[in-house]
Parts: C-alpha cells; sequence; structure tokens
C-alpha cells in the first residue's frame, strides 16, 4: 500500500527556495518553522527526518548528511516554530539536535521529510536516521516534503 501524501511547508522559505542564512551554520544555526497537514485518520505520531543528499559536493555527491532526527512528535503537532527542540536522535555532527545547513562547497539540497505514523514510536537515546526508518518500517500512512537550498556566501 502506497503512503498518502502529507503537504510539508515552510514561512521561512517555498519549496526548491533558499533556507534563509539564520537557520545555517552562517547564522543562529536554529531550525526552520515547519508546517505540514493531511495527515490521514489513524495517525497517532509524526517523525521528521531532514538531509542533504549532496555531500560533499553537489559535482560528486558522496552521501546524504543527515541534519536533524525527530523520531516522536504527538499527533495533535502539525508544525514546529523556529528555533523548535523537540526531543531529537542523533544527527552526522554527532548531535541530538537541529544541524543547519553548512555545505563546504557549491549549492545543497535539503529535504525535510515528515512521516505520519499508525503507531506510537519509542524515540531511543541516539537515535540515528537509520534506527528511526527501521523502527517506522510499515507504520508510515502519510508522508511528504519539503525541499530547500543552501550555498554559503562566505
Amino acid at each position: 500500500m502506497r503512503a498518502a501524501k502529507l503537504a510539508v511547508t515552510s514561512s521561512a522559505f517555498g519549496a526548491n527556495g533558499e533556507i534563509p542564512s539564520q537557520y545555517t551554520c552562517e547564522g543562529a544555526n536554529t531550525s526552520p518553522p515547519l508546517a505540514w497537514s493531511g495527515a490521514p485518520a489513524g495517525t497517532k505520531q509524526y517523525a521528521l527526518i531532514v538531509d542533504d543528499p549532496d555531500a560533499p559536493d553537489p559535482a560528486h555527491p558522496q552521501r546524504t548528511w543527515v541534519h536533524w532526527v525527530v523520531p516522536a512528535l504527538a499527533a495533535d503537532v502539525t508544525s514546529l516554530a523556529a528555533g523548535a527542540t523537540p526531543q531529537a536522535g542523533n544527527n552526522d555532527f554527532g548531535k541530538a539536535e537541529w544541524g543547519g545547513p553548512c555545505p563546504p562547497i557549491g549549492r545543497h539540497r535539503y529535504f525535510f521529510k515528515v512521516y505520519a505514523l499508525d503507531a506510537q514510536i519509542a524515540a531511543t537515546p541516539g537515535e540515528t536516521k537509520a534506527d528511526l526508518l527501521k523502527a517506522i518500517d510499515g507504520h508510515v500512512l502519510a508522508e511528504g516534503e519539503l525541499v530547500g537550498t543552501y550555498q554559503k556566501t562566505k
């Protein structure tokens, strides 16, 4: 069964638009505002992953860099304010928090992926993107993504 589609938006940038520098390593490095809608009945929880498939160089990507892993958002949470600090798993910076865009070279794409789940999945300290994807496998009712871009100016 194919998952339904969630609409994921940000008041800070549009689809495929540039992420403002305040949400990156060149600014305050706080998470941007996000909102999602369209979850089907039976949604018990949401999960969020933000990653960059263009690392380290978009011309020659070698890996997907994980910026944020948020494993357990309550079903009544359909947005996160700028600078939100929900319980998080470990990103590829080795921290359990938002890690803003900081591409070493070129313009990178950042995928903000939201998953509506049919079960409550327990968050585990140190949880990674791979751990979360394994935990939610078979529980995704709907999913959606917003893509933003960023290129360092300094």
